[in-house]
C-alpha cells in the first residue's frame, strides 16, 4: 500500500471469529477511473459475497454512492467485506465511525488485508487492534499524497504538468444542461455520465 498499488491479500494476521446469519456483502474501492476493481472483486468474490457495492472514487470524498448503497442494503445478521480498511474510510476517525454504526446495528466488518473482523462481540484487544491498523493505513495514505506532490512540484519544475483532467469534456456539459433542462433527475444524469452527483453539481452551478 505503501507504493501506491493496490493491497496485497491476505496478510497473515490472526482472525477475530465470525458467526454470520445473514449474507456476505462485498465493498470495493479505487481512487480513479484508470484503476481496476476486478483484483478487489476478485477477492470479495472469492469470500462468496452475495452482492458487491463499489465507488471509483478518491476516499477523501464524500460523495461514495457505492458505500452508501452498501450500507442500506445490510441488514442485522450481515457481514460487510472490504479488502482493506484504507478502502473503506477516509480516515481513523471515519474508520472508527463506520465500524462502530455498523457493528451497533449487529453487522459484523471483515478487513481481508488485516485478516481482522469486528462484531459486537469484539473483544478490546480487537477494538485496540482497529485503531493500530487504522493509524498505521491512515499513515500509508499521508505518505503516498506526499509523495504524490512532490511528483507535481517536480514535474511542474520541468513544465510538463498538465493537471488533473477535466471530469467531463464541453460537449458532456452540453448534453448534461439539456438532460436537467428536460427534467431528467440529476442523480441519473451523473449515472449516466459516470460521474459523482457532487461533481455534476459543480458543473452545472460554475460552468466549468
Amino acid at each position: 500500500m505503501g507504493n501506491g498499488t493496490e493491497p496485497s491479500l491476505p496478510l497473515d494476521i490472526p482472525e477475530h471469529s465470525e458467526v454470520i446469519s445473514g449474507q456476505k456483502v462485498g465493498y470495493a474501492r479505487v481512487s480513479s477511473k484508470d484503476q481496476n476493481l476486478e483484483r478487489q472483486t476478485a477477492a470479495l468474490k472469492k469470500e462468496k459475497c452475495f452482492r458487491i457495492f463499489d465507488d471509483t472514487v478518491s476516499g477523501s470524498s464524500t460523495d461514495r454512492p457505492g458505500l452508501d448503497g452498501a450500507l442500506n442494503y445490510v441488514r442485522p445478521g450481515d457481514q460487510l467485506v472490504v479488502t482493506s480498511m484504507d478502502r473503506l474510510a477516509r480516515s481513523l476517525i471515519d474508520l472508527h465511525r463506520l465500524v462502530d454504526e455498523l457493528t451497533a446495528r449487529d453487522i459484523s466488518v471483515k478487513f481481508l488485508k488485516e485478516g481482522q473482523t469486528y462484531s459486537l462481540n469484539s473483544t478490546p484487544i480487537a477494538k485496540l487492534m482497529l485503531g493500530l491498523l487504522g493509524s498505521v493505513a491512515e499513515f500509508e495514505r499521508a505518505i503516498i499524497r506526499e509523495r504524490q506532490a512532490e511528483g507535481i512540484a517536480r514535474a511542474k519544475a520541468r513544465g510538463v504538468y498538465k493537471g488533473r483532467a477535466k471530469a467531463l469534456s464541453d460537449e458532456q456539459l452540453a448534453q448534461a444542461q439539456e438532460w436537467v433542462g428536460a427534467g431528467v433527475p440529476k442523480a441519473e444524469v451523473a449515472r449516466r455520465l459516470g460521474i459523482g452527483r457532487t461533481t455534476l453539481y459543480n458543473y452545472l452551478i460554475q460552468g466549468k
